[in-house]
């Protein structure tokens, strides 16, 4: 039998909804990043759907991040969540979109948090938002609501993440996808990535979200993936690490199950307790997992 696990990074979505945007899925749409993602662009992607691909590897529940870009209100995506959590074969949490330098910030935080699944948000900033005392201030509001943030950070602003998080101690703040590597070939970029990475270690309330395996690495191997994953459990400890697969968007590289059995393949020589936080019990102590 396999390991139980939490999925921490997936994404619903339903594009017929009237009141919801998906700008990057519409048919015409070139992602900023991968290019072109019309594999995956169906119509609808939700709880049941992902119970169907993974419901033989172990899932024992899922985070939903932010998957609706450009929806005039982002409450809007998290109440159909929460309508949809209701029913779902696998019970998943919620990290929501939220604009943290919007000057309605707090009221939307409040109203996001009607929805008792919501753990986090998620903020999409433009330029250099990581130093905006306007996110500053954004960011302040989430400890006494017992948030975190789901950080998008590539390694050219991780020391600017590390003193964000120094500046909010109280707040957890979770890397996505091992700081999204743009290059997976050139040393350079590795060592850079490398550097960034320790960096943000540094601060004790990062952790780093191992997830995205697939991204920007097609043909990948996972002993292509090996020197990337231990580095980042090497700096982050394995207390501070979670295991995602950026479903069904890493669909675009590999199965579901190849994912599960890579991460279980590069954590094997760790002890059965610290393969367990990495799995399972971090995601739940992160994201204030559900008792029942």
């Amino acid at each position: 039998m396999k390991p139980e696990f939490i999925d921490t990074h997936v994404h619903f979505w339903d594009l017929k909804h009237p009141e919801l945007t998906y700008g990057w899925l519409q048919p015409d749409a070139v992602h900023p990043i991968l290019g072109d993602i019309d594999p995956i662009k169906s119509v609808r992607f939700d709880s049941t759907a992902l119970w169907a691909e993974a419901r033989f590897t172990g899932l024992a529940g899922a985070v939903h991040v932010q998957a609706a870009v450009g929806t005039p209100d982002p409450v809007v995506e998290t109440a159909w969540l929460s309508e949809m959590a209701a029913t779902s074969p696998v019970p998943f949490v919620i990290v929501a979109s939220q604009d943290l330098s919007a000057a309605d910030a707090v009221a939307q935080l409040d109203r996001h948090l009607e929805h008792p699944l919501v753990r986090g948000v998620r903020d999409f900033g433009t330029g250099d938002f990581l130093v905006d005392p306007r996110f500053d201030a954004g960011v302040s509001l989430l400890a006494e609501r017992e948030l975190m943030l789901d950080l998008d950070c590539a390694w050219p602003d991780m020391s600017k993440a590390r003193d964000l998080a120094r500046r909010h101690e109280d707040v957890t703040i979770v890397l996505e996808h091992i700081g999204y590597p743009r290059n997976t070939t050139d040393p350079l970029y590795f060592d850079n990535w490398r550097a960034g990475i320790a960096s943000l270690a540094s601060a004790p309330n990062v952790q780093c979200k191992i997830s995205g395996l697939g991204m920007n690495r097609a043909g990948w191997t996972t002993d292509g993936l090996r020197p990337w994953v231990e580095h980042c459990i090497e700096q982050f400890g394995p207390q501070r690490c979670l295991f995602g697969t950026n479903w069904p968007v890493d669909r675009l590289w590999a199965s579901y199950g190849d994912y599960v059995d890579a991460f279980d393949t590069l954590t094997d020589s760790y002890s059965w307790d610290e393969q367990q936080a990495m799995l399972i019990g971090n995601a739940r102590a992160t994201y204030r997992w559900p008792s029942s």
